[in-house]
């Protein structure tokens, strides 16, 4: 059973950070390309940050370069979110996605929760 569950997510300050944790099961994980998504109130989901291959190159929104990063742990199946210098036009529920690099397979998260406000 393919499982990606994300957590981290909660409420801060502007300028704050916050560290995104997507834990991933069910799946060849070294084999799939991972990927940051976020879907604000009344917004259509928006990639955030992603791997472009799976030897690890990486891509950011312009809207979040310079202030997130993504990183992958093979040996705990996870792919992270590291998000400095949050602004309120961050918030949003955010999801990681799982993308096979051959077969195309996507699986998605259930999103966690971030509130960026004072």
């Amino acid at each position: 059973q393919v499982q990606l569950v994300e957590s981290g997510g909660g409420l801060v300050q502007p300028g704050g950070s916050l560290r995104l944790s997507c834990v991933t099961s069910g799946f060849t994980f070294r084999l799939y390309v991972m990927s940051w998504y976020r879907q604000a109130p009344g917004k259509e989901r928006e990639l955030v940050a992603g791997f472009a291959t799976l030897g690890g190159s990486t891509y950011y929104a312009d809207s979040v370069k310079g202030r997130f990063t993504i990183s992958r742990d093979e040996a705990k199946n996870t792919v992270y979110l590291q998000m400095n210098s949050l602004k309120p036009e961050d918030t949003a529920v955010y999801y990681c996605k799982a993308r096979g690099w051959t077969s195309g397979m996507e699986y998605w998260g259930k999103g966690t929760l971030v509130t960026v406000s004072s």
